[in-house]
């Protein structure tokens, strides 16, 4: 048996019906879809931090004053199923979006995005400033030119030329169009977590002031990726260091070239700089390079031995000597293998 809706309400129950079913849709339009004005200098760059979660989100952004209403925002958040779609990243907030435009932003964007950069162990400034560009968007030059500012490297802290060794090998989580000083400090904020009040004093006791223990672990970097040989490479330069030999390291040279890392002639170990630690005793005057954890504590605690002498073995480690005749023997032995791989 079929029963009319007409004999179930009465014109006034349908008008009451009628009536409700068009405040909820004014209200849900009210409540979504008209705009929100904020109190504050627009566009607002708004912060989401990487792992937030959306109620941290949803608070901050009332405490802000950029919307007035968390439950409103939270229903339009689970209307546009945006709950877990938002991302880490710097936001531009314009004035007087609705809560489902700041959604569709906070979602889709345009934003500068939280992105991951990898300082490797060895890295020059000018390496860095070429990845912080590719992978942040970050003016190489100007992060360069920064980085060797003495007025800005002063309010740091430091008394030294430039930060070469002084931006700690790690990964980092930056900011896109970050700026080079807010990069700069994240780096150099992570080199002095590291570099403690231990390790200073341990640098203290063997007899080097923290910008000579860099200097040094950057050379030693220079000239070895194997972690293991580190600290008997540290030792040899130690032992040079302790009785007034230069320490002739082909990395300081390196560093003098403009075209890069090459295999060095007897005309480039003349180049007149501070850095040739052919022509000159001690260390040069700063890092050439950012070395990573296991370089700096090599320098800090070196292998006790009576080595004076390195080559390269031809495997990609070292052969070490006590004597130059026996460091001769192993030049002999690389100059053999080096003749084969041309032969090949």
């Amino acid at each position: 048996m079929s029963v009319k809706l007409s004999n179930i309400f009465s014109k006034l129950q349908w008008a009451l019906i009628a009536a409700v079913f068009i405040a909820l849709v004014f209200i849900g339009y009210i409540t979504f879809f008209t705009s929100n004005h904020f109190a504050k200098p627009a566009p607002y760059t708004f912060e989401i931090k990487d792992g937030e979660t959306f109620s941290s989100v949803t608070k901050r952004l009332f405490n802000e004053g950029i919307i007035p209403s968390k439950f409103n925002f939270k229903a339009a958040a689970y209307i546009y199923d945006a709950e877990k779609k938002i991302k880490a990243a710097r936001f531009k907030i314009k004035n007087d979006l609705s809560y489902l435009d700041l959604l569709d932003l906070l979602v889709n964007g345009p934003a500068d995005y939280l992105r991951t950069v990898r300082i490797n162990d060895g890295q020059t400034l000018k390496w860095l400033g070429a990845k912080v560009k590719r992978d942040v968007k970050i003016d190489s030059s100007a992060f360069v030119d920064l980085a060797t500012n003495k007025e800005f490297i002063k309010s740091l802290g430091l008394n030294v030329s430039t930060l070469e060794g002084y931006l700690f090998s790690k990964t980092y989580k930056i900011y896109e169009n970050s700026s080079p000083e807010e990069a700069i400090k994240i780096f150099y904020d992570s080199f002095k977590e590291f570099f403690n009040d231990s390790l200073k004093q341990r640098a203290k006791q063997i007899g080097l002031t923290v910008h000579q223990v860099l200097t040094l672990a950057s050379i030693i970097k220079g000239e070895t990726d194997h972690v293991e040989e580190m600290p008997t490479i540290a030792g040899v330069y130690h032992n040079r260091l302790r009785i007034g030999m230069r320490l002739q390291a082909d990395p300081t040279i390196q560093y003098l070239l403009p075209g890069g890392w090459r295999r060095l002639t007897y005309k480039d170990l003349q180049i007149e700089s501070p850095y040739n630690t052919y022509k000159y005793s001690g260390l040069p005057p700063g890092p050439i390079n950012n070395p990573g954890k296991n370089a700096i504590m090599a320098v800090l605690y070196p292998e006790k031995n009576n080595y004076l002498y390195f080559v390269a073995n031809g495997n990609g480690g070292h052969n070490f000597a006590r004597s130059y005749s026996d460091h001769l023997k192993n030049v002999a032995k690389y100059r053999r293998w080096l003749q084969t791989q041309n032969n090949q």
